[in-house]
């Protein structure tokens, strides 16, 4: 059995782990029923229960739902809504969901299919940095359609290469200068007493 305050009080029997859930004010909860002997714990239940709802619904606040975003395209949409469908397209994206972009052929266009293909291949190559395609283009009836799903960001090794830098910068500073050689001044000529001058001139 374990104690309300995860002790482990030993083996016991059942009279005597209720007695101490009771004394306690507490429930005697069997956490382990398949072990030998079966563990219980001395717990209030109530308030275990509301700490496992809560830690359930924080934990699926936590996940991320992937949505399919459909945006429906003609094979005559003019370039004004066709810039602002690619913009929804590349909102969805960036928010980490997929595209579901279906062109609709009706009556004639069916004939002339090219034109679906293609707005739908434009399509494609205006959001090649922001997608990959997950499905590539197919007729379904008589609509054509491509799923994107959003392109994981690639991290560049920026930060790995900074510190070889500063270590680099550190090196060169730390590297003793030479001293500066300086020139010393020659010594002067000692100019000799006037009066050995006048003698030497007499001899």
């Amino acid at each position: 059995m374990i104690g309300p305050n995860g002790e482990q009080v030993g083996i016991v029997t059942i009279a005597v782990a209720n007695a101490q859930a009771e004394a306690a004010e507490l429930d005697l909860v069997e956490i382990a029923p398949t072990a030998v002997p079966p563990v219980c714990r001395v717990m209030d239940y109530g308030k275990f229960k509301y700490r496992e709802s809560k830690r359930r619904h924080e934990a699926k606040l936590k996940q991320k739902q992937i949505i399919v975003k459909e945006v429906k395209f003609r094979p005559g949409t003019d370039d004004g809504d066709y810039k602002i469908k690619l913009r929804n397209l590349t909102r969805f994206l960036d928010e980490g969901d997929k595209c579901k972009v279906t062109l609709r052929f009706r009556g004639r266009e069916m004939a002339h299919q090219e034109f679906g293909i293609r707005l739908i291949e434009r399509v494609k190559n205006d959001l090649e940095p922001f997608s990959v395609v997950e499905q590539y283009p197919k007729m379904e009836g008589r609509q054509m359609v491509m799923v994107l799903s959003p392109k994981k960001a690639v991290v560049k090794p920026a930060a790995a290469a900074a510190p070889k830098k500063e270590a680099a910068k550190d090196a060169v500073k730390k590297e003793p200068k030479e001293p500066k050689a300086t020139a010393k001044p020659a010594p002067a000529a000692v100019a000799e007493p006037a009066a050995a001058t006048a003698t030497a001139e007499k001899k």
